[in-house]
């Protein structure tokens, strides 16, 4: 009976342990967040959607606007996207919409149903003084908001030019598992305590690879972990998981919009993850009257590892579906 009086005290004491530690680590998280808020403020502008401030990113000039529309999870997509986009500017217009929940864009505990989302992106590029019709540039789940754009508002959507982008049928085919929600949430209260702070140098990079990148700065990479801390998995990130296939039956039931020049950009990589994923994309695209699709021997983040050859890829397809086919219609 001794023995398990003590063994008890030990229990209770190392719990207590370990509840000091966890509040300390949150503390001392929430006064990092601060201090790096106001060393790495928002490079775009915050424009007010749905009582939330949302962060659009833009630069460049052109005859065609680039809105890039992240995957999920993707903590910030301003810089996830710059060894892409810094190719881009010296002949478009590149805009980065960061979703609720991502990036320097506050989390929001609206709705994530695809209506919601898009209206909301089109709202944030409205007050950022952006003019459509755009190109579109959406990352894995993304695509289902891109595509459903072209399908509601056709006359917005120049072209969509998808990074490995979702569709509605890999969402809705047998070999697509949800993530378990109990792992999702014990993920996120490691994130919102802190705890993803103490990781070493490679599990940090594994889950930021652009850390490795020659192409971004010191600064960039900085303001890549500041907003990983902050943004990593947000309240906002964890409601879109619930959202997933019912937006993807919506996108599903309105058809493709088969008018929309597009380009999918389709990493064979992506197979570990949904097993017909290749396969279901380059079917996809091919229902497209102006559709063409490139595989590439690449991880999901297809525009870390291809950036330089998707950038002349994009700049070749815009300039034959659109600049060539006005110079012939001018002559004629």
């Amino acid at each position: 009976m001794k023995i398990l009086k003590i063994a008890g005290k030990i229990v209770i004491f190392g719990g207590g342990i370990i509840v000091v530690l966890l509040v300390l680590s949150a503390l001392y998280h929430k006064y990092e967040l601060r201090n790096e808020a106001k060393k790495y403020p928002p490079p775009g502008e915050l424009v007010q959607v749905n009582n939330n401030k949302m962060h659009v990113y833009s630069e460049g000039q052109g005859d065609f606007t680039l809105i890039f529309m992240s995957g999920h999870g993707t903590s910030c997509p301003t810089i996830d996207f710059k060894p892409l986009w810094m190719r881009m500017t010296d002949e478009y217009r590149i805009v980065v919409v960061e979703k609720a929940g991502y990036g320097w864009s506050e989390t929001s505990s609206s709705s994530r149903d695809i209506d919601t989302m898009l209206e909301e992106t089109r709202k944030a590029l409205k007050l950022s003084g952006e003019d459509g019709p755009y190109v579109l540039v959406p990352h894995s789940m993304s695509g289902l908001e891109a595509i459903y754009w072209a399908q509601k508002y056709p006359d917005e959507v120049k072209a969509i030019i998808g990074l490995d982008p979702a569709i509605p049928d890999v969402y809705l085919n047998s070999s697509f598992v949800l993530p378990q929600k109990s792992e999702l949430f014990f993920m996120y209260l490691i994130s919102r305590i802190g705890l993803s702070r103490f990781m070493g140098k490679d599990e940090l990079e594994k889950n930021l690879p652009l850390l490795k990148s020659e192409e971004l700065s010191k600064e960039d990479k900085e303001k890549l972990k500041a907003t990983f801390y902050k943004s990593s998995l947000t309240k906002t990130m964890l409601n879109e998981v619930n959202y997933i296939q019912e937006n993807a039956r919506k996108v599903k039931t309105n058809g493709i919009p088969i008018n929309i020049p597009m380009y999918f950009f389709i990493a064979e990589g992506s197979v570990n993850i949904i097993p017909d994923w290749k396969k279901k994309l380059s079917e996809y695209v091919t229902e497209i009257n102006f559709g063409k699709f490139k595989l590439f021997n690449s991880g999901h983040y297809i525009h870390h590892e291809k950036s330089d050859i998707i950038a002349n890829e994009i700049k070749d397809f815009l300039m034959e579906q659109f600049v060539s086919k006005i110079n012939v219609t001018i002559k004629l």
